[in-house]
């Protein structure tokens, strides 16, 4: 969701504030801001005005970088907000400032200024408070709370103000703060939301420059070197140096946080020929899965062992499991729900899926003996995090991360993980990252049908060479995409639609209808196709296109027994079908015959053609694409 930037160096740093907000924008925003000390040297003379300076704005990040041309500074913050507590409007954009007790501003200026991702959960507490003390309100955000908590507990220490303060603080956040009286030092803390150090490239004889912020990825091209802030972390930024304090404000030993190398390469995040990142990411799916399976050459449990980050003892854990409940959010749980067919029928464990932001919420029992897997793009998604600590307070400390990001607090946290390798996903729909994921899934299954004594060396070689096959098989797929975008043309004047599909497919048909929902602004759902006459039939008529999933799998008779049922209430059909299912075009009846069937893998073929639809719905009703309106990339709150 929101995004954080932020700098202490001996150099302007405006630029990179800005370029790092506009690497953040694929995770969704509605206003942004930038804050400058302007009492920091910047190339060794001191900018005019001095002080705090911020400016907002609730349009694009472009048009924040027209209201500091010609600002220079050397230290500063900056943020991109998804509202949540107030409407996107100036006044509560971030950066948030707190001019102290009285009037707002009255002349003084601003000694704190502060940027926050997260929700505060006391906040109307902590304001009332405040206000006793005279604190007065410009906003209606739980931000501009932690600004004037700060303010009042300021003695001439920021770092200390900032760590008495997140004593106070109940909910998620990840801040970055400035004080009036120290031009040169950043204070951060984090608690539930992500933030991460970047040291940058040291000039001849100048400071190291020191960057915070929410994602590495805004960091891209002024840092290689990352320190990832755990749970409860406040650090202490300052001009070529940094600190990292404890809850207690003791300092932490350098090995505690250690220093990581990332390549970070520009390439993943430019669009090159490609319209939208969507688009891009689409169609990069093919090399996503072969580096995702690179490397496995046989089913082991050291599979899950991190790939190499830490050593752990996966075939121990595998071997003590009896079931396993997957927890994730939006198309993550979809995959989830696919991955429930394949653990049960070829590895004969009993799979649960549950909706991450439900499943903490209810009372539920625990078995020791269940592998609990959180599945998740970022490893930062709250819901998900938060449902895998709870499966762990009741007792299920098995845990496995299957995730895009290696150094996710998901990762981190988990006993086990499979890192995939989509590369970075910068639009909202995720694609790649689902396919991905259903690749690791997968592998699971055949390591666990191993474990159970299920998969027998001929059943694991087929397997094996079907993966290997993954890659090409979708290239194929994707080449059916002026098919796609001949019924794109027909999707793009309805207003509803109906996506169905049996077994496996069923999941494969709710992503469908999330991707059309999602950016097209299209109403979509998805059924299992046996539910047709429980209700759905009812919104069928020749308005309202049916987007079927056919494989030829058991199911193909059933399923076209349903498709039937549509077609005689007049409902055109939009099916895309295996060779050999023997479905052919007609009148209400458009067909895209699939390159080959897949079997077990077969969900991750038929999602492609859903997603190409998708894309070109969308592009064809003129919506933004990468970024739908009311929707982030990375849900950090809940």
């Amino acid at each position: 969701m929101c995004g954080i930037v932020g700098a202490v160096a001996s150099t302007d740093i405006v630029s990179v504030l800005l370029q790092g907000l506009q690497r953040l924008e694929y995770r969704g925003y509605d206003s942004c801001g930038l804050a400058l000390h302007l009492g920091a040297p910047v190339d060794g003379a001191l900018p005019p005005g001095g002080g705090l300076w911020r400016a907002r704005s609730t349009a694009r990040v472009a048009e924040l970088a027209t209201q500091v041309q010609g600002k220079r500074g050397a230290t500063g913050i900056a943020h991109t907000r998804w509202a949540t507590h107030g409407a996107p409007t100036p006044a509560n954009a971030h950066p948030h400032v707190s001019h102290g007790p009285g009037a707002p501003g009255a002349g003084r200026p601003p000694r704190v200024a502060l940027v926050h991702n997260g929700i505060i959960e006391n906040h109307d507490e902590l304001r009332a408070e405040l206000q006793a003390r005279g604190y007065a309100f410009e906003s209606q955000t739980d931000t501009e709370v932690i600004a004037h908590l700060i303010d009042s507990l300021y003695d001439g220490d920021l770092a200390e103000a900032v760590r008495r303060a997140a004593q106070r603080l109940q909910g998620a956040y990840a801040i970055a703060v400035l004080h009036h009286d120290e031009p040169q030092r950043l204070v951060g803390a984090r608690a539930g939301s992500p933030l991460v150090l970047g040291v940058g490239a040291a000039a001849d004889g100048a400071p190291t420059p020191l960057f915070l912020a929410s994602d590495a990825l805004a960091l891209t091209g002024v840092a290689e070197r990352f320190v990832f802030l755990a749970e409860g972390d406040v650090i202490d930024v300052q001009l070529g140096r940094w600190r990292i304090l404890d809850a207690g404000g003791r300092p932490l030993p350098e090995d505690a946080r250690p220093v990581r190398t990332l390549e970070l390469g520009s390439q993943d995040v430019t669009l090159g020929p490609y319209r939208h990142y969507m688009q891009k990411e689409i169609f990069e799916q093919p090399r996503a899965l072969a580096d995702t399976l690179e490397g496995v050459e046989g089913i082991v449990p050291e599979l899950f062992d991190d790939h190499g980050i830490r050593s752990r003892a996966a075939w121990r854990v595998f071997a003590d499991i009896d079931r396993v409940l997957i927890v994730a959010c939006g198309t993550s749980h979809y995959a989830g729900c696919v991955a429930r067919y394949w653990l049960e029928a070829i590895a004969g464990v009993p799979t649960v899926v549950e909706i991450a932001s439900e499943y903490r919420y209810r009372t539920s029992v625990a078995d020791p003996r269940t592998l609990v897997v959180g599945v998740s793009q970022s490893g930062e998604t709250a819901d998900t995090l938060a449902a895998l600590r709870h499966a762990q307070a009741l007792g299920m400390r098995q845990t496995l991360a299957i995730c895009n990001v290696a150094t996710s607090a998901m990762v981190r946290e988990c006993e086990l993980a499979y890192v995939t390798r989509a590369g970075v996903e910068i639009g909202v729909a995720s694609t790649k990252a689902f396919t991905t994921q259903l690749a690791a899934l997968f592998l699971l299954t055949l390591v666990l049908a191993q474990a159970k004594g299920r998969l027998s060396p001929e059943d694991e070689a087929r397997h094996l060479r079907a993966l290997r096959h993954l890659p090409a098989a979708l290239q194929a797929v994707l080449a059916l995409e002026p098919q796609v975008i001949r019924w794109a043309e027909d999707f793009a004047a309805k207003e509803h639609a109906l996506f169905l599909g049996r077994g496996p497919h069923y999941p494969i048909a709710l992503e469908g209808a999330l991707k059309l929902k999602e950016i097209s602004y299209i109403h979509a759902e998805g059924y299992p196709a046996g539910e047709l006459k429980h209700g759905p039939l009812a919104l069928v008529t020749g308005a309202m296109p049916v987007v079927t999933v056919a494989p030829n799998d058991a199911l193909l008779e059933k399923l076209k027994s349903n498709m039937q049922e549509v077609r005689a209430r007049g409902g055109v059909l939009y099916v895309l079908a295996d060779a050999d299912t023997r479905i052919v075009s007609g009148e209400g009846l458009h067909v895209i015959r699939m390159p080959e069937h897949y079997g077990d893998l077969s969900p991750i073929l038929h999602v492609a053609p859903l997603q190409l639809l998708a894309y070109h719905t969308a592009c064809l009703r003129g919506t933004d694409v990468d970024k739908p309106r009311n929707l982030a990339k990375s849900v950090t709150v809940e």
